[in-house]
């Protein structure tokens, strides 16, 4: 596959060129792109398969060249490159296979590559319904920057959203992460995966078990995996039962 290398630091593209050689089973493009207008004249002259692109270039930005590109008849692969974790929810609306955060790690750069080639050989219609009205679908990975390092975590894997202060937290099977999104924003887009149960809490509904009562007569949400129960407020309580109930019902019939 032929990569080439758009970054306006002259270092920075150096020491992504020493890796990729490192890495190797790459052609890595002689010539290098220092801004996105020369991003998008060297995509047409020399066709690379995969583009490792800095988001913040002068002239046309990484980002507005993503978006140009993808209108390509056969638009290359996306690797953004960059020191700000704040542009990861983006990167990925612009069907970008990976999001590195400056400095770049071998191994960091080698999994990027592998997800390139994995896209590289799909077919082209696969491809092209990826790319379909991408923005009225709701997302099927949430972006979290972890230790310095962006992560997607599956949104299947998600069992709540949960409003607490000036953020929201978000467990899921592999524990709880603060997101800096509202919690009107992801019931709009994962209506019909995600139920409001409270003014402060959305619950997958893949992940209900059902709900239960208390002696004080307070009702909670229960989930299949976790041990953790959510507050049912009044206000929501017979949406929620109607919900479940439909719920079981499907399921049930599904099953015979």
């Amino acid at each position: 596959m032929r990569i080439l290398i758009a970054d306006d630091e002259p270092l920075a593209r150096r020491r992504l060129r020493a890796l990729l050689n490192e890495i190797g089973g790459h052609e890595v493009l002689e010539i290098e792109a220092a801004n996105g207008r020369e991003v998008l004249e060297m995509s047409k002259a020399y066709k690379p398969d995969i583009v490792t692109m800095d988001i913040g270039m002068p002239s046309i930005n990484g980002m507005d060249a993503a978006k140009k590109l993808s209108t390509y008849p056969h638009p290359p692969i996306i690797i953004f490159t960059t020191a700000y974790s704040e542009y990861a929810l983006d990167a990925f609306e612009q069907q970008a296979v990976d999001y590195l955060l400056k400095p770049i790690r071998r191994e960091r750069l080698e999994q990027a590559l592998d997800r390139a080639k994995a896209w590289h050989k799909k077919p082209q219609v696969e491809k092209d319904l990826n790319n379909t009205d991408h923005s009225k679908r709701a997302r099927t990975h949430i972006s979290i920057n972890m230790h310095g390092e962006v992560r997607l975590i599956p949104v299947e894997k998600a069992y709540y959203f949960r409003a607490e202060q000036k953020y929201v937290t978000m467990a899921w099977s592999g524990g709880e992460v603060l997101l800096d999104e509202s919690l009107k924003n992801l019931e709009e887009e994962f209506s019909g995966q995600f139920l409001r149960i409270h003014r402060n809490a959305l619950v997958a509904l893949v992940h209900v078990a059902g709900w239960k009562k208390d002696d004080n007569g307070q009702h909670y949400i229960t989930f299949t995996g976790i041990d953790e129960q959510l507050e049912i407020s009044r206000r929501h309580l017979q949406n929620v039962k109607h919900t479940i109930r439909d719920m079981c019902g499907a399921r049930r019939n599904a099953k015979t």
